[in-house]
């Protein structure tokens, strides 16, 4: 009864709703039930939730920092595309968009036009300052524009979005259905990048993703590849999945990418294997007894 219990939470806790704290404790339940409703099935996450997709193309978000020069930023893109990845994701915002345009254009230039280039900015630009960057970043014919304003100006995305010929991509700062279904309500956005854990779980995040779809929008979903590889080919409309290995150090599992593509666990259950001896070592307070 995921759903019974997903909206009894919600209710329980709506006077701290909607909110990255409450959304990020009842993701911890959702996915915790997906799990076991999952093996209890013996079936893989992707299969349960949709079974939509064998296979999702990967992007590497590793090496496109603020603090680059625009040599540093080839060589990452360049050793990305060496191990398979099929586009990299730059950060953008640096004090003047010629400084933005300098370092995007040394990576189109030496990986070409079919490797994809995606940007970055972390919501810090103006409306005029995102129009005005927007306008110099179509030539260089990026995968989409990332989080160009603050998440609560939906007004400001719409304005952008109507400007641009650029793709424009929200959702790791949004924490409900609902926000999502104002953006595309309104054209505020053409990607969506719904996080499972912001989102408040699995069961929130195929609600936002089957909306997308509705609006004929594709899904680009932020951080945690580990188990949005399988929500991703669980759904007809997921485009990319996000290379951010951070998690290794505390699993035994990872996921397996083909020539570009991240493929899904076949195993029963979310596909992820917790490191249980390593978790305990980085807990907070953790006391290492000697003998």
């Amino acid at each position: 009864m995921i759903e019974d219990i997903w909206k009894g939470l919600f209710f329980h806790t709506h006077a701290n709703s909607v909110g990255a704290t409450v959304s990020l404790a009842l993701a911890a339940i959702d996915i915790a039930l997906w799990d076991l409703r999952c093996k209890r099935a013996a079936s893989p996450l992707h299969v349960v939730a949709g079974g939509a997709q064998a296979r999702i193309p990967i992007y590497d978000t590793e090496g496109g920092w603020l603090n680059y020069t625009p040599q540093e930023l080839v060589d990452h893109a360049m050793a990305a595309r060496a191990k398979g990845f099929r586009g990299v994701k730059i950060k953008v915002g640096r004090p003047h968009v010629a400084e933005d345009v300098a370092r995007l254009a040394a990576v189109r230039r030496e990986l070409g036009p079919e490797f994809e280039v995606m940007v970055d900015a972390n919501q810090c630009f103006t409306v005029s300052e995102a129009i005005r960057r927007a306008r110099h970043y179509e030539e260089l014919d990026l995968a989409w524009f990332e989080e160009p304003l603050p998440a609560e100006d939906v007004g400001g995305h719409v304005r952008l979005s109507q400007s641009t010929s650029l793709p424009i991509a929200i959702g790791e700062s949004l924490y409900h259905p609902a926000h999502f279904r104002e953006y595309l309500r309104l054209d505020a956005c053409s990607i969506v990048q719904v996080d499972v854990a912001r989102i408040g779980g699995i069961t929130p995040w195929l609600k936002t993703a089957h909306l997308a779809e509705t609006f004929n929008v594709m899904v680009c979903p932020h951080y945690l590849m580990e188990i949005h590889v399988a929500l991703c080919a669980a759904i007809p409309n997921a485009a990319w999945v996000e290379y951010i290995p951070q998690l290794d150090v505390i699993t035994q599992s990872s996921i397996k990418i083909v020539d570009g593509y991240a493929e899904p666990s076949m195993n029963p259950g979310t596909g992820i294997e917790w490191n249980w001896e390593a978790i305990e070592r980085m807990r907070v307070g953790h006391a290492v007894v000697k003998n």
